[in-house]
């Protein structure tokens, strides 16, 4: 079955506002955990599809223009070489080899996108037509950049992440003079993020100041954060995911395995109809318990 962005998510910023999720959009955050190697990508979106995630997710960088030359030179041990820039570069994909990821996500019936860290990645992911932006938290204050986002007209992602509420102000203030859609997602930016620094009542912060769509993108490598999250609110839950947490990589420890994240799709599709509408009434089963316990009169309606 081919997925599809729920109407309620591109819908306009002015407009949408939730306090109980219909149901959530899951997105599989392969990121970087691929470790450049296609096999590796296949296997992580095999995962995403066989759990029942919504969409997958990569990051693509310009590495000369999002780090320094000096960043670039400096010593790092990796599989690539011995540079930064050796390893950061064995990281990114090729055209052939996002036109094969594309190819493979439509065959499998999943939705993908991807991070981008600068202008001309944003250039490179529109070719693709994706069915959403992301902006990372790093990028949130590159104004430049969050403008030429917002100007795409495409549904949006924006992580939260080591921000301020002005910063998140201003980021909104762009979108909605644009008239582009987005989703803000409250994010803690540490890989993996201790449960006791999550500040998960911000998903209400943002409800209620921004009256649009949010979602949570978790960096912890439990499971419940995400689901206290969809109860609290959030229509969009990404998860970074490994096939194996001891593998080489800043992000594989703050990533779910499979049973993970099979755990966390199937809890996160049951909890619209557990959230139910809010209004009292008799649950199936309990008019017939209530004659069997209560022996005197009662109304019945």
């Amino acid at each position: 079955m081919s997925r599809t962005i729920p109407a309620r998510l591109s819908g306009t910023a002015r407009n949408v506002a939730w306090r109980q999720p219909e149901d959530i959009f899951v997105i599989a955050e392969v990121g970087i955990n691929h470790n450049g190697d296609m096999s590796v990508a296949k296997q992580l979106i095999d995962m995403a599809v066989d759990t029942g995630c919504d969409a997958v997710k990569f990051q693509k960088r310009t590495i000369d223009l999002v780090y320094t030359t000096e960043v670039l030179d400096a010593s790092r041990e990796s599989p690539w070489g011995n540079t930064q820039r050796d390893q950061k570069q064995g990281l990114e994909f090729t055209l052939e080899q996002y036109q094969e990821i594309d190819r493979y996500c439509r065959d499998k019936g999943i939705l993908w996108s991807a991070s981008a860290w600068d202008i001309p990645s944003l250039e490179f992911l529109e070719g693709f037509n994706p069915p959403f932006h992301k902006i990372a938290s790093a990028m949130l204050t590159h104004r430049p950049f969050v403008e030429a986002v917002a100007a795409k007209g495409r549904l949006t992602l924006v992580s939260t992440g080591m921000a301020t509420i002005e910063i998140i102000d201003e980021v909104v203030g762009i979108f909605k003079s644009a008239g582009t859609p987005f989703v803000l997602l409250h994010t803690v930016s540490t890989y993996p993020s201790p449960e006791s620094d999550l500040n998960l009542s911000m998903i209400h912060t943002l409800l209620e100041r921004y009256k649009v769509p949010v979602g949570y993108s978790g960096h912890e490598p439990s499971v419940s954060p995400s689901i206290v999250a969809a109860v609290l609110g959030a229509t969009v839950i990404e998860r970074h995911i490994t096939i194996d947490r001891s593998m080489y990589g800043s992000d594989q420890a703050a990533s779910l395995e499979a049973n993970g994240l099979r755990q966390l799709v199937t809890t996160l599709r049951k909890i619209p109809g557990m959230l139910g509408t809010g209004e009292k009434d008799w649950a199936p089963g309990e008019k017939a318990v209530a004659e069997k316990l209560r022996y005197w009169e009662t109304p019945s309606g």
